[in-house]
């Protein structure tokens, strides 16, 4: 049955508009974001399948040009839409970012960081350089790596603090196993930066671990 036979009060776009798009399903959202199906299939049970394929909002989001394309009815006009409406999300929660205390906004951070990392299928580690008020001077991705792991040099990461003139930084990387969990290795990195970037008067706020299901934050773990 297509959505515009169902009851008004059951369309996503009319609940979106009385109740909040707080109150839709993944589904929902998505399926107004589709505006149309296929044959056989209403937007809501095409997004459901798209969500089914790949496991999440976050890795679809992520996926491959490639990919999105292997889905019927799917094809280059509505993954460019799709990747225009996350890069604004991104620009919208960087803008907060460099005009607030990071401190201040912590949740905007790890939304952020989610959106930046979060659908990655390789391991990235990346850094956010905060001057003396914790505002946003730019966000880098420094290292790239495998499925599981990446290699991160301390001293590339204080060469481009100093580059920034940066008096603090917040770090971060992504689990593309989808679990935040701060691993052994993950504290020793950060125990290794912090060391190194005090050495030139620059601090470690926090640590991000993101994943498609969540983010653990260093600080709030009392990890730093």
């Amino acid at each position: 049955m297509a959505i515009t036979d169902w009851p008004v009060s059951e369309r996503p776009r009319e609940r979106l508009i009385r109740q909040g798009a707080h109150a839709l399903s993944d589904a929902e959202l998505l399926a107004i974001f589709l505006r149309t199906g296929v044959t056989g299939k209403s937007a809501v049970d095409l997004a459901r399948e798209l969500i089914a394929r790949f496991g999440s909002l976050n890795r679809l989001f992520g996926a491959s040009l490639e990919a999105f394309c292997s889905v019927p009815g799917m094809g280059p006009a509505k993954y460019a839409q799709m990747q225009a409406v996350l890069e604004m999300a991104r620009r919208a929660l960087a803008e907060s970012a460099q005009h607030d205390d990071a401190l201040c906004s912590p949740q905007a951070v790890r939304d952020y960081l989610r959106l930046r990392l979060g659908p990655r299928e390789h391991e990235v580690f990346a850094v956010l350089f905060l001057d003396a008020q914790n505002r946003v001077i730019a966000f880098e991705e420094l290292f790239r790596g495998t499925l599981k792991e990446t290699s991160v040099y301390p001293r590339e990461v204080v060469k481009r603090a100093l580059h920034h003139n940066a008096a603090a930084v917040i770090l971060a990387h992504n689990h593309p196993s989808g679990v935040a969990e701060p691993s052994q290795a993950d504290q020793a990195l950060t125990r290794a930066l912090k060391e190194a970037l005090a050495l030139v008067d620059v601090r470690v706020l926090d640590h991000f671990v993101v994943a498609a299901g969540g983010g653990v934050s260093f600080a709030q773990r009392g990890l730093l």
